[in-house]
This record gives C-alpha cells, structure tokens and sequence, in this order.
C-alpha cells in the first residue's frame, strides 16, 4: 500500500518539466496524505495512536490490540511522511523551473522584439511621399490605404528614382485597370499591398491625395 517516490523523483529530475509534471507531482503528493491518513485511522480504531505502548503494565504484549497492524501502520507513516517531504521539495523545485523559464522566455521574446524593430528601422528605407488624404469608396480606400502611410515603393517609383509627384501620375495613367505594387512605412512598420487604378465615382484613378516628403 505505502508508494515510494521514485517516479516523481524522475519528473522533478526532467530539466524541462511542464506544468502537466507538476498536476503530477500534486496528485502523488495527495494520494501519500490519503494513504498517511488512512494509516492514521488504523491506528485510531485500535486506540494507541503513533506513540501509545504496545506492552501491558507488566512489560507484556498487549493483547487486546493488533500489534502487527499496529506495527506495520506505524512504519508506514514514517514512511510516507518521508516520501511527502520529498515530492514537496520536487514540487517546489518544479515550480521554481516553471517560473525561471517563464521569466526567461519573457525577457527573450522582449530582447527579441526589440531586436526586431531595430532592425527594421535601420533597414526600412526613406519614404519619398506621404497620404494625406483617402476618400471612401476610392480603389485606394479599397486596397486599405490610409491617411499618414509614408510611401517607399510605388510600382516602378521608389526612395532612389523619385524625382518629383509627376514621377507617381505617369506610372498611374499608364497602369490603369493593372495592379501595382505599393510599399509603405505604417506607424514605423513596412506594409505591402496591391492597388489598381481605375475609374471609380470620384476623380483620378486612385481617390486619394499624396505629397512628397522634402530631403
């Protein structure tokens, strides 16, 4: 009936435990109190407890109790509290594991994400125009383009070749009906989409308003 502690032993010893190790650990950890505790009924019923004598006044063996069970629960017990003190101290270790890890998980996807956007600013090249306004129901409107979108790319226009907005008007009249792709800088990311210009209900073939950024 007395279970010992060797394969929580192992789960605490897993560098990598989980939480599902630790449920583990927990439903051992109760079943040793259920089984201490059915111990200590035993004992109760017969009436001596963990420390009562098991001899007579005379030095004799009681004989009106089970010395044997008596014995054997009383062995048990100490037993199983030493096997409680163990799989408390795994779980104990198991959950400070847990933690470091969750905190060092934390602080890398921060140091990560950090990294990320460094590089992003110092890879992302100089927009050369800005949207300064988007009307609804425009084919920009349409291909998400927003009000404050910094242009890098805008079909064959980019940071290196733009000269002036007239640069933008030729590629427009000349892709009409065709899909062109546009490369921005949105509150400090680089976002990509595809806009065709077309006639729409406004004016122009796009229904939006850009102005060059000066250098």
């Amino acid at each position: 009936m007395r279970m010992t502690g060797e394969n929580s032993q192992n789960s605490a010893g897993n560098s990598e435990t989980t939480m599902e190790d630790v449920k583990t650990l927990i439903k051992k950890k109760d079943d040793i109190e259920e089984q201490i505790k059915a111990y200590y009924d035993v004992l109760e019923d017969q009436g001596v407890g963990v420390e009562g004598p098991l001899v007579d006044a005379e030095g004799f063996p009681r004989a009106d109790v089970n010395l044997y069970q008596i014995r054997a629960a009383r062995h048990n017990i100490s037993c199983l509290q030493n096997d409680h003190k163990a799989i408390m101290l795994e779980i104990e270790e198991a959950l400070h594991g847990l933690h470091a890890r969750e905190k060092a998980k934390h602080e890398q996807d921060e140091a990560e994400a950090q990294e990320e956007a460094m590089e992003q600013q110092v890879t992302l090249p100089s927009p050369f125009a800005r949207v300064d306004t988007v009307t609804q129901g425009s084919p920009a409107c349409g291909a998400g383009l927003r009000v404050g979108d910094e242009l890098i790319e805008f079909g064959s226009v980019n940071t290196d070749n733009f000269q002036n907005l007239q640069n933008i008007a030729s590629v427009v009249q000349h892709s009409e009906g065709k899909p062109l792709r546009v490369a921005l800088i949105r509150d400090g990311q680089r976002a990509q989409m595809s806009l065709t210009p077309q006639r729409w209900s406004g004016r122009g073939l796009l229904g939006c308003n850009i102005v060059p950024i000066p250098r």
